[in-house]
């Protein structure tokens, strides 16, 4: 599939299952592809929901910005756009970065240029470890990983040895299939071909600008002032062993938003959808269905 989010601008997504049943848009982390979520498209499609993985602007298939235009704003920009060419409200499950937008777009809605009281763009929200605010080791330890190896990997091994190091808590697959949809093989400036993530290095250096320490609290305020204008069933999803959303971070949020819900998967860091596929969605489907059946 492909949305047309800005006048010759496209995103580029997956979808699974029926599409007159309710969608799930399921977005992804910084740095991730629409490919980052396992099998969980295929199961919110068994279970009766229209799941659409989209990559974000700058990441995999969709359009790269050449103005390098990655802030929060644009994407959430991005995210209305979609939510809008749907014909019902999508519940959004975000992952890091996709759940800050999902926060930024549904919460700051009346302030895009709408109307105060614009309804919500959406029928739930799910963040996926993350929260207004972040343990700032977990942020540096994102952004440590993303920046090595800027200059590609010489084999699919390489790459798979970078990934085992920065999660050296999940068992390795058996083979790269998966891994080899988030890099693309082009030739480096010696000629010889090489495998590069699938993302725009300026995004990376516009969020790390984003996420420097001292804008850490204007950027706590102003996620923890969307959050608190969440008028849609919400839910926050913490990995078990995350070093992001710690349980006082997510205390936090609770108590800042006392409408919302919250599930810990055992045993998953900030990937959570990776750690633990089958426990994370399965999490995510059953609040899904208990807000459904509440309609």
């Amino acid at each position: 599939m492909q949305f047309e989010t800005e006048p010759g601008f496209f995103i580029t997504a997956d979808a699974w299952g029926d599409p007159a049943h309710p969608p799930v848009l399921l977005l992804h982390g910084g740095g991730q592809t629409r490919h980052s979520w396992g099998d969980t498209g295929r199961w919110l499609a068994d279970a009766g929901w229209y799941a659409i993985a989209p990559d974000a602007r700058g990441h995999g298939d969709s359009d790269w910005s050449a103005e390098g235009h990655y802030g929060i704003e644009c994407l959430a920009s991005d995210l209305r756009a979609i939510c809008a060419q749907l014909n019902q409200k999508p519940a959004l499950v975000g992952a890091s970065m996709g759940g800050m937008t999902a926060l930024i777009a549904e919460g700051e809605r009346g302030r895009a240029g709408q109307p105060a009281g614009t309804d919500s763009i959406c029928s739930a929200v799910v963040l996926v470890d993350i929260a207004p605010r972040a343990e700032q080791k977990g942020i540096e330890r994102i952004f440590a990983f993303m920046s090595r190896n800027q200059d590609g990997f010489a084999s699919l091994d390489e790459a798979a040895e970078a990934v085992a190091a920065y999660l050296p808590h999940r068992s390795r697959p058996s083979d790269h299939r998966r891994l080899e949809k988030n890099l693309r093989l082009r030739k480096g400036p010696d000629g010889a071909m090489r495998y590069y993530w699938h993302w725009d290095p300026t995004m990376l250096a516009v969020w790390q600008h984003i996420n420097e320490p001292a804008k850490q609290p204007h950027n706590t305020d102003r996620l923890y002032r969307a959050a608190r204008a969440l008028t849609v069933p919400t839910l926050i999803v913490r990995g078990g062993i995350s070093d992001v959303v710690s349980e006082k971070v997510m205390a936090e949020f609770l108590d800042a938003v006392p409408n919302a819900q919250s599930v810990s998967v055992a045993d998953a860091g900030h990937m959570v959808a990776g750690d633990s596929n089958h426990a994370f969605t399965k999490a995510v489907i059953e609040f899904l269905m208990i807000e459904r059946a509440k309609e």
